[in-house]
């Protein structure tokens, strides 16, 4: 690409730009477009899924590392940004090296965000069936149950992916209406019922609780750097919007700022969340114990009626969360089909002439959901984030990377989204940043297994890349878009 400046921005055929045809259909609005990567981040989500993680290994004062993790995580916003308002292709990462860097590289990306983008479905489901589901019905704690609900919601998911792009938009920016005004009304209405009842304390802000006086607290995978995993874990998928992209109206505006703005608003409204369950616990010890604290801070502190109206509606933006996950993965899946880069090419870039949704991908993302369900050992929550988050940094600190080799190349379109001059000190900080996060989520000896996964799902797609080198060699070796290539 080269580096003159541009007209304004279009998004008549920017899609035809790219050397393909435009066969999604642009539906999403710009809210519909933030909604999609807010809702996967999903204040409500992660930390529902977290929590007790972080009152067993660091204490209720494990809560502030939410602030460090939300300032990292939005300077790797602003560098996806700057892509994002210059290739509006879905796909987004894979699109972006393959384009940038080479198609090779680009083939890396695509297959690592696949990866991650399905552990981020499943890990959602199952958490909103052990954190919220189970909790709404009074059901006991239970991984077997907890897994059979999340196969259940995987299939419900998929079915509405492939039935509609715009009611799984509607759907999700419903949730995600709702998840915002929820975790206000929550927050609120606990400060309001420890004032009034006086069960509860500000002091829980600086308190160890169950850890204090643990060994190596402090240490290099000790427990309050573990606990940094509840924002590792949330704050992340901000680029869902640019695998979307060619669904977006106006993607060149919208896209990059739902990116940069659903980190910034998600981080804000979880620190308000964090503070406000925090110095609702009666109990640190009791709470500290339970499966689902959330849900018993709410118990505690609202009664079990106001307790069972929220979780109704944060199982509903679970579901959210999931489903728009799930129609994200399986565009980029749709995405590296078409270039014939993704295994069963020719199946996974079939568009339903009846949904114009990627049908098979979507089936493909449902069964590896079942897959990782059935295979994974021993509790799969906490696994599921792990390795997931592992994935995730690897990809965003790769793309990061990649900006600060083609930065100099990149079009500046007049009126897009652009950091100027502070494009490199924040390009550098992003980088520094992902490399410290790896170091935090490899060096607890229980990331045994998560770093297991991520090791065998690169091993399985290096066996592609290596078929693929051997044989089709010609594919790895053109830039995606190339038609008489890639429809052979």
């Amino acid at each position: 690409m080269g580096a003159e400046q541009s007209d304004e921005p279009s998004v008549d055929g920017s899609v035809e730009q790219g050397g393909y045809h435009q066969e999604l259909k642009r539906t999403l609005g710009s809210f519909q477009v933030f909604a999609i990567s807010f809702a996967f981040i999903s204040v409500a989500v992660g930390i529902f899924g977290t929590y007790d993680d972080v009152l067993r290994d660091a204490g209720p004062v494990g809560i502030w590392l939410w602030v460090v993790v939300a300032a990292g995580q939005v300077l790797v916003a602003l560098v996806y940004a700057q892509f994002a308002a210059r290739i509006p292709l879905s796909g987004s990462t894979y699109q972006w090296a393959s384009r940038l860097a080479n198609p090779k590289v680009g083939w890396g990306f695509g297959w690592l965000t696949v990866c991650y983008l399905t552990f981020g479905v499943v890990a959602a489901d199952n958490a909103m069936a052990s954190q919220a589901f189970m909790p709404l019905f009074h059901m006991a704690p239970d991984e077997d149950t907890a897994r059979l609900i999340t196969l259940g919601m995987l299939l419900a998911q998929a079915l509405l992916v492939v039935f509609s792009t715009r009611i799984v938009a509607m759907i999700n920016a419903s949730a995600v209406g709702l998840e915002l005004v929820i975790v206000v009304v929550l927050a609120i209405a606990l400060i309001v019922a420890v004032v009034l009842t006086g069960n509860g304390g500000v002091d829980n802000l600086t308190s160890r609780g169950v850890t204090e006086g643990a060994p190596d607290y402090f240490a290099v995978g000790g427990g309050l750097m573990g606990a940094m995993i509840m924002g590792l874990a949330t704050l992340v998928g901000f680029d869902a919007a640019a695998n979307l992209a060619e669904e977006a109206k106006d993607p060149f505006r919208t896209v990059p700022r739902a990116i940069v703005g659903s980190v910034v608003a998600a981080g804000l409204l979880g620190l308000l969340f964090l503070i406000a369950l925090t110095v609702a616990i009666d109990d640190v010890t009791r709470i500290s114990a339970s499966e689902s604290p959330v849900a018993a801070i709410m118990r505690d502190q609202l009664g079990p009626v106001v307790e069972s109206t929220l979780l109704v509606a944060i199982t509903f933006a679970f579901f959210g969360a999931g489903m728009v996950t799930m129609a994200a993965c399986s565009r980029i899946v749709f995405a590296m089909a078409r270039d014939s880069r993704f295994p069963a090419h020719r199946l996974m870039r079939q568009i339903s002439p009846r949904t114009n949704t990627p049908v098979p991908a979507t089936i493909l993302i449902c069964v590896m959901g079942f897959i990782l369900m059935l295979a994974l050992p021993g509790g799969a929550l906490l696994k599921l984030l792990v390795a997931g988050t592992i994935l995730t940094v690897i990809v965003y600190g790769a793309t990061v990377i990649l900006y600060l080799v083609v930065r100099k190349r990149l079009d500046h379109k007049k009126g897009a989204f652009d950091l100027g001059r502070l494009e490199l000190p924040i390009a550098i900080g992003a980088l520094v940043w992902m490399v410290l996060v790896l170091v935090v989520l490899v060096s607890p000896a229980e990331a045994i297994v998560p770093v297991g996964i991520v090791v065998g799902l690169v091993l399985a797609g290096g066996v592609y890349f290596g078929w693929m080198l051997r044989f089709h060699r010609e594919v790895l070796d053109t830039e995606p878009g190339d038609l008489s290539v890639y429809q052979a």
